[in-house]
């Protein structure tokens, strides 16, 4: 088994340091995660090599809409998580739940070199928690030229953070909400390490930004108001920015959010960001990419797919410049 990183003797046990839970781990103890165990005389890592789910998907379905539209990109993922949200939409892979199977460095980075791929996103559930993988893994994707992308809840300590830093493309980070009482009550976390590292990212690779919005959670005016204000005000007024539908999962019964309830957040939003995105639903009007100059529409969505793109990152009706990596 693969030895962690980032932790430390404590007492009779050990102290993980990876992420701000700090998990004390007593001999036979797993933390949160649910992937870190201290075996005795070292902490290791559960899922280390393990693969949960593996896919060639969209650079859409990340979502990342401004980071090579249109292409695809080879989508893996491994069980664990360092939150509990009883609202998780994918709770099966998170709470290690999923059947895995067993790979390498090196039969991963083979599957990834093809014409049709661009590189390898971490997803599906938390990726940091996939730390001691990742970090091998990402200095050898870079030597092969290929792109490197997480989609995370941004949940980590600074120092480990900024060891993988150098090695990334491209970050979606999904911000549960803007109530730090909201954040501990619902998923065991705190607002202010997410946002502090939310801008360490900023600063190093692209970044959008996701909201699932559950009714009676997250869903008030006044709360997505102060996210975009700070979206806005910190990172840059043309931050993507994905409200995504919530739907009945894991321990939450709540009804479906209303399609009018993401309407008005999506403008609320569109009045201090250039690009505001919905998620989970069908009308494709609102997964364009729209000039924030005079309205033109630069990028037309479909089904998970681009269905007509206009090459560059200028808008080819009045010439302003689009946040978009190509």
């Amino acid at each position: 088994m693969q030895e962690s990183a980032y932790y430390k003797r404590e007492d009779k046990g050990f102290r993980c340091e990876l992420c701000p839970q700090s998990c004390f781990l007593d001999t036979g103890a797993v933390g949160l995660c649910g992937v870190r165990k201290n075996m005795g005389e070292k902490v290791v890592a559960l899922n280390y090599g393990k693969i949960a789910a593996l896919a060639l998907d969209p650079i859409e379905k990340k979502p990342l809409y401004h980071f090579f539209p249109g292409s695809h990109i080879l989508s893996v993922g491994t069980f664990g998580c360092n939150f509990n949200c009883g609202f998780c939409q994918n709770w099966a892979l998170a709470q290690g739940h999923a059947p895995t199977q067993d790979t390498t460095c090196w039969d991963l980075i083979s599957r990834v070199q093809r014409p049709d791929n661009i590189g390898l996103a971490f997803t599906y559930a938390e990726p940091l928690m996939w730390y001691e993988f990742i970090r091998d893994m990402l200095p050898r994707l870079k030597e092969k030229g290929q792109k490197t992308v997480l989609v995370t809840n941004g949940y980590i300590n600074p120092a480990p953070l900024e060891e993988i830093l150098p090695y990334i493309d491209a970050v979606n980070i999904d911000i549960k909400t803007f109530s730090s009482g909201t954040y501990f009550r619902y998923c065991q976390g705190n607002l202010n390490r997410v946002l502090k590292n939310t801008l360490l990212f900023a600063r190093n690779c692209h970044v959008e930004i996701t909201t699932l919005i559950i009714p009676g959670v997250n869903d008030s005016n006044a709360e997505i108001g102060r996210l975009v204000e700070w979206i806005s005000e910190e990172i840059g007024p043309e931050t993507p920015f994905h409200l995504s539908r919530y739907f009945p999962a894991y321990k939450f019964t709540t009804p479906p959010t209303s399609i009018k309830k993401l309407e008005e957040l999506y403008h609320l939003a569109g009045e201090k960001l250039s690009y505001v995105y919905l998620g989970n639903i069908s009308d494709f009007r609102y997964q364009h990419t729209y000039c924030s100059q005079c309205g033109f529409t630069v990028i037309k969505r479909g089904f998970q797919v681009t269905v007509d793109l206009y090459k560059g990152n200028t808008c080819p009706e009045c010439g302003q410049s689009i946040n978009i990596i190509n």
